[in-house]
């Protein structure tokens, strides 16, 4: 069979064409909350950077996080809120595959990214006295450009495999993004290698981070349990909560996508996916400020910093 040349190649992203209505609902919505991520993130990207307070691993490692679900977001956000005021909702070959590989090179480094982050509690923790040593920056910096490479590592292997494909006949993408999955399963020819790739890919950045941070929580939970003083108990467990409640989120949301069987409406298991990919970017630094002593107290300097300046 013969195969299109890439540039002449074009996606239709089919989202809820069905219901205009809704999609109208949808671009509000999902406008609103593409604003609260980037101010959120953007803020504590800021904060980290400018407070000395936050000069530490947590924050450093928080501050890439931040930065991961800008990116991950602005991969796809401006694109889904065009196609909804938009009659005409086609994506090019080349536009589709950078949509999908930056999204799938964020949702990798993301898990790598908070077992990491659970390491750095686990330290603090279990190992007070050794903690400045441990995470020094040469180690964070290191453990970050990992967490990122082995990220690109697997978009790359994942992307290279399906640009090989030959497409043909009509490339209707029954999704509001270009969702690597969807987009093989277009391809006029096997794909039993590129299956096999994605469910390892999955199974090694889903589910080995998650047995780290498993293994890391129950260190320190052990840890924790030891401490005589229901009040160190209690700024032991608060020092952890807020990456707790993260992981929860973004583990809990992808398992009830995985696990949950298949709805006869697929406009619901499209707006989950949608939601899925908005609503965890915008609550992380929700979750983080929320009852942070520190980042209050660096939001406030910015703030006087910045009334003085005005009044200056």
């Amino acid at each position: 069979m013969e195969r299109t040349n890439w540039t002449e190649i074009e996606f239709i992203l089919q989202g809820l064409s069905e219901y205009p209505r809704a999609e109208k609902l949808l671009f509000v919505m999902c406008l609103v909350m593409y604003l609260v991520i980037l101010l959120g993130n953007s803020t504590l990207i800021i904060l980290t950077l400018l407070d000395s307070r936050l000069h530490t691993p947590m924050y450093f490692f928080l501050g890439n996080l931040s930065f991961l679900d800008i990116c991950y977001t602005s991969s796809f956000i401006p694109s889904v809120l065009i196609h909804f005021l938009s009659k005409k909702k086609t994506i090019s070959f080349t536009r589709c595959v950078a949509q999908m590989s930056i999204s799938y090179t964020m949702g990798s480094t993301e898990c790598v990214l908070l077992a990491v982050m659970a390491y750095d509690r686990y330290v603090a923790i279990c190992k007070p006295l050794r903690y400045p040593f441990i995470m020094r920056k040469a180690l964070c910096v290191q453990m970050a450009a990992l967490s990122w490479g082995l990220g690109s590592l697997n978009s790359l292997t994942e992307t290279i495999l399906a640009v090989r494909l030959p497409f043909c006949g009509k490339n209707v993408i029954n999704h509001f993004v270009c969702e690597i999955l969807a987009f093989v399963k277009l391809a006029c020819t096997d794909i039993s290698l590129n299956e096999i790739t994605i469910m390892l890919g999955n199974v090694i950045f889903l589910f080995s981070p998650l047995l780290l941070i498993c293994i890391s929580y129950i260190f320190i939970l052990s840890t924790v349990l030891k401490i005589n003083s229901a009040e160190g108990r209690k700024k032991a467990f608060s020092t952890c909560s807020a990456h707790i409640t993260v992981v929860t989120v973004f583990y809990g949301t992808i398992l009830f996508m995985y696990m949950k069987a298949k709805s006869k409406d697929s406009a619901f298991d499209k707006l989950i996916a949608l939601f899925y990919g908005v609503v965890t970017p915008m609550l992380n630094p929700i979750i983080y400020s929320l009852r942070n002593a520190e980042v209050h107290g660096a939001m406030r300097k910015l703030m006087s910093r910045h009334w003085f300046w005005r009044k200056g």
